[in-house]
């Protein structure tokens, strides 16, 4: 099934040595075709505590700019105002796409 998602992957899984930063930088250049001049974190989150350990540090990019670098095969890129993602998540959700749970961070607002 098709999903929405925010650029992800795993800290050290390449690279012993790599900080969040480096590898949210890294994931982004690779699954979006941009880069970003700075990466801030924002937090540790778990998706579902007392079911799994799974955890996630969420960052925000800053200076995001396009960088050349081929977006990785099967991935379709979105570029949404931040005013409109609620409408288009609830699109891609009518189309039957399976949404991830750290948009929801995006929908409340709050953080981001």
């Amino acid at each position: 099934q098709r999903c929405l998602e925010l650029p992800a992957g795993l800290v050290g899984d390449e690279d012993r040595n790599a900080t969040v930063e480096d590898t949210a930088v890294k994931e982004l250049e690779e699954e979006t075709g941009f880069t970003a001049g700075r990466i801030e974190r924002l937090g540790e989150f778990f998706s579902s505590p007392g079911m799994v350990a799974e955890g996630f540090d969420l960052v925000r990019a800053h200076d995001v700019r396009p960088c050349g670098t081929p977006v990785e095969e099967g991935i379709e890129v979105h570029l949404v105002e931040r005013e409109h993602i609620a409408e288009f998540v609830a699109e891609r959700r009518a189309a039957g796409v399976a949404i991830d749970v750290k948009l929801l961070l995006l929908l409340a607002g709050s953080i981001l």
